[in-house]
């Protein structure tokens, strides 16, 4: 085994290194469920993008599924008529499936990967390669890559994984409940085989080394070790430039509002996915004991398997509105215009709120609106506890909290929507790129972690 390990790092040590040293990264290439997909990694993935064409980066791709298996999937889709372009020289690639039905599985993986490959034949100079989502986006990354280190090409890139909540909560921890712990170690050591392993804040690394740990005591393994030694923190990479602005674009806003048939200030939002762990099912409740209800209408925009059971909770409440066609150019007017963001995201075995772009989102729109949200998971990074708090799955205390933003001035709610703008700004994508760049200048790491 130590002349495997051994021979893998030698191999990675000849053909990846370039002789004369490398300079700063010139391209960018990321694997990721991009647009449609409403997920707040897409638009991780189309700001990282877009900050790469404005610094310069002369190759920069998208490479994600085919639209009609993304159809197929049960993800929740944004309307396609509804999602921006990307600007010039922002390429989203789409390979369609190798193999026929022979192949059982993977076979987009397989086209992926080999399209990553073509990719990086192309690029000149340091390239950037990174995985929004370890599973399966890693083993895309890493097969492309290593395909390179074993074929005698000399190869200038820099890997990223970045590890989201879904991969620790859904398929790491799924992994040990059941007993699979060699899935679990197979998810942690393509992690560690990045030059550049990251988390999406310090609560999901905090995740990611528990995990290692319960690995370590079942099979006698280091895991806990290197992943606190080696996995970093990269927060979201959002535009801060979308929302900052709105306040300057009244006419534009207002425009969208009533488009909807609302007005500044005289609705309660939620805007993201409709799935169990947003709490929306409290909200709905909560709302319809408040002294709000029937005065101030609650609009729920987003779609998701939740979609139907959400309806029959509101049972048709003329109050609570649904809107599922919200587009990329609605989301900010609809934030910035809005009495009160509310995001109750509650922790669930599938799944735990590990950041929260949403609620950055809602901060930098600013407006008179605060937040109200909870502190699961890695909120608390993303609102800097600038909003109205309330415990998880607390359907009362959620209720306290809307009546006390109805008892606020506009003043108050106006001074806690500008410190939250200011701490949100800190989440720039031309920031977080940067330090991405920056952490993954000099030589790549060894191919074992």
């Amino acid at each position: 085994m130590a002349q495997a390990v051994a021979l893998s790092r030698r191999l990675r040590d000849l053909v990846t290194r370039p002789a004369t040293g490398s300079g700063p990264a010139r391209n960018l290439l990321v694997v990721v469920r991009a647009d449609p997909i409403i997920c707040g990694h897409s638009t991780e993935a189309r700001n990282l993008a877009e900050a790469a064409r404005q610094a310069g980066f002369e190759k920069v791709h998208l490479l994600t599924y085919p639209i009609e298996q993304l159809r197929d999937s049960g993800l929740p889709l944004k309307p396609m008529d509804s999602v921006r372009p990307y600007s010039e020289g922002i390429h989203v690639d789409r390979p369609t499936p190798i193999g026929d039905y022979k192949v059982l599985d993977g076979r987009l993986l397989y086209a992926i990967s080999g399209h990553l490959v073509d990719l990086l034949h192309q690029c000149r100079g340091r390239t950037l390669v990174m995985g929004l989502y370890l599973v399966p986006h890693g083993e895309i990354v890493m097969n492309a890559v290593q395909s390179f280190w074993h074929s005698g090409r000399p190869l200038d890139v820099m890997t990223i994984a970045e590890a989201v909540g879904s991969d620790i909560t859904n398929v790491v921890s799924n992994a040990l409940r059941d007993g699979k712990f060699g899935s679990a170690q197979f998810v942690l050591t393509n992690f560690l085989m990045h030059d550049k392993p990251v988390a999406v804040s310090e609560f999901t690394k905090d995740l990611i080394v528990e995990s290692g740990k319960q690995v370590d005591e079942v099979l006698g393994t280091n895991f806990a070790e290197r992943l606190a030694l080696r996995c970093g923190v990269s927060y979201p990479a959002i535009d801060t430039s979308e929302y900052v602005g709105l306040a300057e674009k009244r006419d534009e806003v207002d425009a969208v509002l009533a488009k909807r048939g609302l007005e500044r200030d005289g609705y309660l939002l939620y805007l993201s996915r409709l799935v169990p762990a947003k709490g929306v099912d409290d909200l709905i409740v909560a709302y319809k004991a408040s002294t709000l209800h029937g005065k101030k209408p609650l609009v729920i925009c987003g779609t998701g398997p939740a979609k139907e059971s959400l309806h029959e909770l509101a049972g048709g409440d003329p109050s609570i509105r649904f809107f599922h066609d919200v587009g990329d150019a609605e989301k900010g007017p609809l934030m910035h215009g809005c009495l009160s963001y509310v995001f109750p995201s509650k922790p669930r075995p599938e799944f735990v709120e590990t950041f929260g772009i949403a609620v950055v989102e809602k901060m930098l729109a600013g407006g008179r609106g605060p937040v109200i949200t909870t502190e699961t998971g890695g909120i608390p990074e993303a609102s800097g506890g600038h909003a109205l708090i309330h415990p998880a799955g607390d359907v009362e205390a959620l209720r306290a909290r809307l009546d006390e933003l109805a008892g606020m001035s506009s003043e108050q709610r106006l001074a806690l929507a500008g410190k939250a703008q200011g701490y949100a700004l800190r989440f720039d994508r031309a920031e977080v790129l940067r330090k991405l760049a920056e952490a993954t200048e000099g030589e790549p790491a060894e191919a074992m972690g």
